[in-house]
């Protein structure tokens, strides 16, 4: 018998199936996405819940005039099936394959890109309104989630969207997770409606009754609904939404096809802005997903039968350094706190959450929230450490700048996967720390170039009197027993080998790199200088400006990008001394990076070890 996904090639080929066809649909969806992703990697557990939210929406609107705006983006796989890129599925996340999110330049159904959380809603009513002011007529949907709706800027949109009244929809997918489980008071209000959908059933009645009452019964709906202090704020789910000018329909059941039409249809009658809040299993279909959905939130290929990853790579991750030297250091000094923003997991703080949770503060996806939290408590006196991705950072700019340096508060920044991080593309590479952090008064930037150095690093961070940024990659640490360890003296770089002629001054991974290239240098009897950078901000000056003396050409590498990073303090550097010597800066273009295998754009953009070797043999 034919497989029905075989024959969905469009849109129109999901309208037109029966509400049995897509129930059979959604088990063959499940198989596809645990197949294809198995071998590609990819965000799993949040696609798998979202499978039949996603096909009643596309069999109710009618995309693309209808805009779905996906918060995050990561959940879309489903959607990037049925709008005809099924046959391009093995190529997800894979270089020059299609991308893990919406990319308006993939297909006219992705309506707008994302990659970090909570823009949905803020991006829906821009559109909305911009619908209303041209006359048009179609829908905005906006669907997000309930770990993204912990954001301020959610409630930012929700509030200026009832004060406008305009129409947009907003589908709040409640799965109980963001990356690891969510914290805070939504969460728990969000949970006693999930358990308690009899209240919902009440208000149905209660509006069904009143509005059959012939003559009168519209009006007194109408006068009950006014009544502030009546009983629904003790029975109606929802009322925070309702309250704000949302007209709320739910909890829906997010795996019930015949369900989520008939709420969709419903919100489509509504007049002003409605949220329909769906109920989904993170996982579903895959017991290893639904067991642990934040191992599979972005997983690397696996075996399907076991769920075990298929890269069996050894060593220490740099993010598990972190959780562990961290730990001890509590243990060492009862004024360390750590924060971490949805994700204790992925930043290696489960064993500090474990074993200090008092001192542990998860403040969801709320990274703003999370950088002046931690100036709270820096201010009283606490020494915090805040675990965050690069990426993630770039949006508590401000609170790093004005609540932190400003003050000169002693928080360390442990930033998290940190230059080019791969399949996840140009919103999750964090290529732009050192050139956003470094014109910023008071603040300390390092980056370590292995794991003994790292560990270092951590412990030194304590001494230092004001915020610290303490920069480190994606993955796994680089050991070499060939280099002696040097204790870290604030802002000096440390010269790993003498040459002339040429010398390199690397920073973070990028000196494993540089590393290689000299050696193969060393091979055919040419000796360079090496040296790690260590301090990206103060540079160790009285270092630098000896190497221009004593060398023709001095060359930057780093994995930030050009652009007012490491490479251009150099620069300014030699200018203000009137140096002779020549400086080449080697990083990251002023180019988005696009999504692909780290090796590979580490090639393509010629910061590999031929890429590096190749440019300086020019020089030769």
């Amino acid at each position: 018998m034919s497989k029905i996904l075989d024959k969905i090639h469009s849109l129109n080929d999901v309208k037109n199936l029966s509400i049995r066809q897509i129930n059979a649909l959604t088990k063959e969806i499940r198989t596809f996405l645990i197949e294809n992703v198995s071998k590609t990697g990819g965000h799993l557990a949040s696609n798998l819940g979202v499978v039949e939210m996603t096909l009643a929406l596309h069999k109710v609107f009618n995309s693309p005039k209808d805009k779905i705006i996906w918060d995050v983006g990561h959940q879309s796989y489903v959607h990037k099936i049925i709008t005809g890129r099924k046959d391009k599925f093995n190529t997800l996340r894979q270089y020059k394959g299609i991308s893990g999110f919406p990319k308006r330049s993939e297909s006219d159904h992705d309506i707008f890109e994302t990659g970090h959380s909570s823009t949905s809603i803020s991006a829906g009513l821009g559109m909305a309104l911009a619908r209303d002011i041209k006359g048009e007529k179609h829908e905005v949907i906006s669907v997000i989630g309930d770990g993204a709706m912990t954001a301020g800027m959610a409630f930012e949109a929700l509030n200026q969207a009832g004060d406008t009244r305009t129409k947009l929809i907003v589908v709040l997918n409640d799965n109980e997770m963001s990356i690891s489980k969510n914290v805070g008071g939504l969460s728990h209000y969000l949970d006693r409606i999930r358990t308690a959908p009899t209240y919902f059933k009440m208000k149905e009645d209660v509006e069904s009754l009143l509005n059959s009452i012939p003559a009168i019964g519209k009006k007194v709906f109408k006068t009950a609904e006014k009544a502030k202090d009546s009983l629904k704020y003790f029975l109606v789910p929802g009322i925070v939404f309702e309250e704000i000018g949302f007209k709320y329909l739910g909890p829906v059941d997010g795996h019930n096809i015949s369900e989520l039409i008939g709420a969709y249809n419903r919100a489509k009658s509504v007049k002003g802005p409605v949220i329909i809040h769906v109920v989904t299993r993170k996982g579903k279909g895959y017991l290893p997903a639904e067991k642990d959905p934040d191992q599979y939130h972005s997983a690397s290929p696996f075996a399907i039968d076991t769920g075990k990853p298929l890269n069996k790579s050894t060593g220490y991750k740099y993010s598990n350094v972190f959780g562990d030297v961290l730990t001890e250091m509590a243990e060492e000094d009862d004024k360390i706190v750590a924060i971490t923003a949805a994700m204790p997991s992925g930043t290696g703080l489960n064993k500090f959450k474990s074993k200090y949770s008092s001192r542990f503060f998860d403040v969801g996806i709320a990274e703003q929230h999370g950088v002046t939290l931690a100036a709270g408590l820096a201010n009283a006196g606490l020494r915090p450490y805040y675990a965050v991705y690069s990426t993630f950072l770039q949006r508590g700019f401000d609170q790093v700048l004005h609540d932190v340096c400003i003050q000169n508060l002693p928080v360390t920044f442990a930033i998290d996967r940190a230059g080019l991080v791969g399949n996840d593309g140009e919103t999750h590479h964090g290529v732009f720390d050192f050139s956003y952090l470094t014109p910023i008064p008071n603040i300390t930037i390092m980056a370590p170039k292995d794991k003994v150095e790292f560990i270092n690093m951590i412990r030194y961070s304590s001494k230092v009197e004001g915020p610290v940024a303490l920069r480190y990659p994606r993955g796994y640490c680089w050991e070499n027993n060939d280099l002696k360890a040097v204790p870290i003296e604030y802002g000096k770089g440390e010269i790993l080998s003498k040459g002339d002629n040429i010398a390199i001054i690397a920073v973070g991974k990028m000196v494993e790199i540089a590393y290689e290239v000299i050696n193969r240098f060393k091979e055919e009897g040419q000796d360079l200088t090496l040296v790690n950078g260590r301090f990206i901000k103060p540079l160790d000056e009285e270092m630098i400006l000896q190497m221009a003396k004593e060398h023709r050409i001095l060359i930057t590498v780093e994995d930030n990008v050009i652009s007012g990073g490491f490479g251009s303090g150099i620069n300014d550097l030699i200018i203000k001394n009137n140096c002779k010597c020549e400086v080449s800066n080697l990083g990251i273009p002023d180019v988005f990076i696009e999504h692909g295998d780290t090796d590979i754009l580490f090639e393509k953009y010629g910061l590999d070890v031929q890429g590096i070797y190749n440019f300086i043999k020019s020089k030769l």
